[in-house]
């Protein structure tokens, strides 16, 4: 076992890069991992880690024992796993989750999830910084979007409609506009945690069309946007998960419906593993089942005829 320990500690020492990442993620103090490190390197008389004050990273010696070390340990974790998991789901499940959807959509799932899972304990962070699931210790993340690491497996589970939207007092005192080249006329709310804040892209008949928008007010989040043009200062767009209730109760108003870009997708993603742990498969599960056909965050208001 303390073989074991002393190739775990090397292993997420060398995906973090860093002992102290590499400590953070196994729970442990940066002096346990350094000492764990070293005896497995003198067991070996070989140096597998080349250590500097800004950066570690794997000796060609150290390459070729990881490859062959991440076996050992993704059988071992198997074999626990597929142990653990006789009698079902339970453990410690780390989740992480957009901050917005989280909050609005996300928060009654959990809760269901708790009630029908006794035995499964819930740590969830929500954050709109994309975090590395596999550094930071996650089990399982909810993203919504287009994904961009490749070394996650994901499931796709809802669609999502980016909504451009204003207040109706706002259109009664700056107009409507028609077309998206008329956004470029009014003031914009920017959700500065869209990957290109400025330029709002939108499609019709196979054909895009970028606008790059101004206005005095930025925010990192769809929820303040959404409350700013609820308050008659603006045009936002926003994932409709966010604008609905708003949208249905006529505090907001759709525009430019014919020119919505195309969705994007709310997704669990998880490591790749040999063995998917019965607690991770039981909550993908269940999301899937939640938001399975058209989700709630589109129905209700329409906005699919020209404002």
């Amino acid at each position: 076992m303390d073989r074991f320990d002393e190739i775990g500690a090397f292993a997420a020492v060398a995906d973090a890069r860093s002992f102290t990442q590499g400590a953070r993620r196994l729970g442990v103090s940066s002096a346990q991992v350094s000492k764990l490190v070293a005896k497995l390197e003198n067991r070996l008389g070989a140096r597998l880690l080349n250590r500097t004050t800004r950066d570690v990273s794997l000796t060609d010696t150290g390459r070729a024992y990881l490859e062959r070390a991440r076996v050992l340990l993704e059988d071992f974790e198997a074999l626990e796993t597929s142990v653990r998991d006789e009698t079902g789901p339970k453990g410690l499940l780390k989740i992480s989750a957009p901050m917005s959807f989280g909050a609005s959509q996300l928060t009654p799932a959990l809760l269901d999830f708790a009630s029908a899972y006794p035995e499964v304990s819930l740590d969830v962070s929500s954050t709109d910084r994309m975090v590395n699931l596999v550094e930071d210790g996650f089990d399982v993340g909810v993203r919504i979007g287009v994904l961009a690491d490749s070394s996650l497996i994901a499931r796709k589970l809802a669609p999502v409609r980016l909504v451009t939207c204003a207040a109706p007092a706002y259109l009664q005192r700056a107009g409507t506009p028609l077309t998206p080249q008329d956004l470029m006329g009014h003031e914009a709310i920017i959700d500065t945690n869209a990957s290109d804040p400025l330029v709002w892209r939108f499609s019709s008949d196979n054909d895009s069309h970028d606008v790059r928008v101004h206005g005095r007010l930025r925010f990192a989040g769809a929820d303040a946007c959404v409350a700013a043009a609820v308050r008659g200062i603006g045009i936002t767009r926003s994932p409709a998960f966010s604008a609905a209730q708003d949208l249905r109760e006529g505090r907001l108003v759709p525009l430019l419906c014919a020119y919505e870009p195309e969705q994007i997708y709310v997704h669990a993603v998880y490591p790749h593993g040999r063995h998917l742990a019965a607690k991770v498969r039981a909550f993908v599960d269940f999301l899937a089942r939640r938001y399975a056909g058209e989700p709630e965050w589109h129905q209700g208001w329409g906005g699919r005829a020209e404002a």
